[in-house]
């Protein structure tokens, strides 16, 4: 690979110097903050020789390079003086802001209101099928171990829209309930000598006034769009009060004063303001709903997978929340589950019909993680978007069923990741039968227009999907500028190559890990393992290529290439909760310390320590096979096959 010729075309792809507000580099890609999307060429840039994939998330255009991203960032320090002297990171535009925002935000909350809502579900299923299960004390339980996420939101938000805002989290989670407080606790004189709540006594007719001015008591508990609001509004505030509070009372006196001007606020102004305009939204959406449910439920289901590959699906949550608090259930969520089944569909079709032994591999665990479990990220980036068409088939099929779902005027009743194991999250709403009938036409469709129209394309070998050699001659420039083929030497391999475990914990499949690029294997094969502790060692006897405090890239002797990625997206941590025990050209042995990381500090964070190794480099060895389950930190974890 000639650096300074990718890092030049990347920079042109991206619409030149003056078009990049920042760039920072990571383990395996370039993330860019652009100042004018619509200047970038993406599918230009997918075409430069050495670069792997383009994945555009969080409003950064990600460049994915591979293990020698560092090298090319190197040379684009050299021609573009806005990535040497840094800049300010942030989507540019106000809707790319707010998706950012919003994702940020629910991005921590999704899986735990996914559990929490297929848990509900599962007691409706139980409910339909003994109706007396209902009354009892057990169902009760568990009805309490799913619903409280929903009923209790405020606490969850004030965790991730502090760490958003920067305020102070204990101060966060205090305002968080105490507008939980106003529905759930007694305090004013009821009948007969009880207590009510402010809520209760406020729809009983009694005034609430704060100071005099009267207060418009609503709901807070699920409360979304008002929690976030009040807490951003502590996060303006607090800034404010350290600057005018002595030292010697700042930690008292900012949670004080902060409590007692954000609360009230919030319930004279903030909570009313903010309910209103969310149930307007709500409201609005169910009107266009009724005008016409068959369209909305089409174009839904044909475009909602779009929205995922721009990382805009997370932005619904907030109004699927907000219709799940006034309705009881979502209409326009129930059209979310065609789109997620046809692309599982589309990628089984794939997985059936493909020579390619690499997309056959990724397509068999990805088509069962989005029927199964709803995600479709492994379906979309490794095989439905890479060869197109399947995409656009599942796509129809998605609108179809999303057409038939409209019809059927029902929905889910929680929050849910849409998938096979969760279609009874509608039971008991519209026509629940006609519901199921289109999520299966969706699943068939998909399967049978991919099966129909799909057409081989070898996009695992070199020509398709530029690779990183990793002993290679010097690539002599072709008449355009670009590089020309590499002539490789690699020995004839005759026995495997064990990979250790570099951490003990439980093997996660690469289709599973939940990061699109890694996922779609266009990096290398391998898998995952969520930690079980900290102490990160090295899976093979190799040199250190690539040092930073989140990611190792390893050499063997014989020019096998693997990179230890722990966590997704930790980069941005910036090496907090991480102590690197070796450096670049560090020489280490199997079970030598890598790094020495806090897994717990790290999910506090708000990321995954998910702790990811590829082999990103074969050198020779034909496949790549992975365990599976509970392993400790030095067992057999990959295998390369000659």
């Amino acid at each position: 690979m000639q650096y300074q010729q990718v890092a030049n075309d990347v920079l042109r792809g991206v619409g030149g110097e003056s078009n990049v507000r920042s760039v920072e580099s990571c383990a395996t890609r370039l993330r860019f903050h652009l100042v004018d999307r619509s200047k970038a060429d993406k599918a230009a840039v997918e075409t430069i020789p050495g670069v792997i994939a383009v994945v555009e998330s969080g409003g950064q255009f990600q460049v994915v390079i591979g293990n020698r991203v560092k090298d090319v960032y190197a040379e684009l320090q050299h021609v573009a003086r806005t990535v040497a002297d840094g800049g300010h990171p942030g989507p540019a535009g106000f809707g790319a802001r707010m998706a950012e925002l919003i994702t940020s935000i629910f991005t921590p909350l999704i899986w735990v209101l996914a559990g929490a809502g297929l848990l509900k579900a599962l007691l409706a299923v139980g409910v339909k099928i003994s109706p007396s299960f209902g009354g009892s004390t057990t169902y009760a339980i568990l009805f309490a171990a799913g619903d409280a996420v929903f009923q209790f939101m405020p606490i969850l938000l004030a965790v991730t829209a502090a760490r958003r805002f920067k305020a102070d989290q204990m101060t966060s989670l205090a305002i968080a309930g105490a507008l939980i407080y106003t529905s759930t606790i007694g305090v004013m004189p009821g009948p007969r000598g009880t207590t009510e709540t402010l809520k209760a006594f406020y729809d009983g007719g009694g005034h609430v006034t704060f100071l005099g001015v009267p207060v418009v008591m609503i709901t807070y508990l699920f409360a979304v769009i008002p929690t976030t609001v009040a807490i951003y509004a502590q996060s303006r505030l607090e800034p404010l009060l350290k600057r005018v509070i002595p030292d010697v009372l700042r930690n008292l006196g900012v949670p004080l004063l902060t409590l007692a001007i954000v609360v009230p606020v919030t319930l004279l102004a903030i909570g009313p303001a903010t309910n209103y305009a969310g149930t307007w939204l709500s409201d609005g959406i169910n009107w266009l709903w009724d005008l016409s449910p068959i369209a909305g439920g089409v174009i839904v289901g044909a475009l909602y997978q779009v929205t995922i590959i721009f990382g805009l699906h997370y932005s619904f949550a907030p109004i699927i929340l907000q219709q799940l608090s006034t309705s009881g259930a979502s209409l326009f969520f129930g059209a979310f589950f065609p789109p997620v089944l046809a692309q599982g569909g589309a990628t089984l079709a794939v997985f059936l019909r493909t020579r390619d032994r690499q997309i056959k591999a990724v397509a068999g665990t990805a088509s069962i993680s989005a029927l199964v479990a709803g995600v479709t990220e492994p379906a979309v980036y490794g095989v439905t978007l890479r060869y197109k068409r399947p995409f656009v088939m599942a796509c129809i099929a998605g609108g179809i069923g999303g057409g038939i779902i409209g019809a059927s005027h029902s929905g889910p009743t929680a929050l849910v990741l849409p998938s096979g194991l969760t279609l009874g999250s509608s039971v008991g709403v519209g026509n629940y039968g006609l519901f199921l009938l289109g999520s299966a036409v969706a699943a068939v469709l998909g399967f049978v227009l991919t099966l129909a129209t799909f057409k081989e394309r070898n996009l695992s070998s070199p020509a398709a999907a530029p690779v990183t050699p990793s002993t290679a001659e010097e690539p002599e420039p072709t008449a355009s500028g670009a590089s020309a083929s590499v002539a490789v030497a690699v020995a004839v391999r005759t026995k495997p190559l064990e990979v250790l475990a570099p951490v003990s914990g439980t093997v996660v499949a690469l289709a599973d890990v939940p990061d699109k690029v890694f996922a779609s294997g266009a990096i290398g094969e391998g898998a995952g393992v969520v930690p079980a502790t900290g102490e990160v060692r090295a899976p093979v006897g190799a040199t250190v290529i690539t040092a930073m405090p989140h990611a190792y890239g390893l050499r063997t002797d014989d020019g096998v290439e693997v990179l230890v990625h722990v966590g997704i997206d930790t980069v941005k941590l910036e090496g907090r909760h991480f102590r690197p025990a070796v450096t670049e050209g560090t020489r280490v042995r199997p079970g030598d310390l890598l790094v020495d990381f806090d897994p717990q500090a790290v999910r506090d964070a708000g990321y995954d320590p998910v702790t990811v190794v590829l082999v990103t480099a074969k050198a020779g060895y034909a496949e790549v096979g992975t365990k599976s389950g509970d392993l400790l930190t030095g067992d057999a974890f990959l295998t390369l096959q000659p």
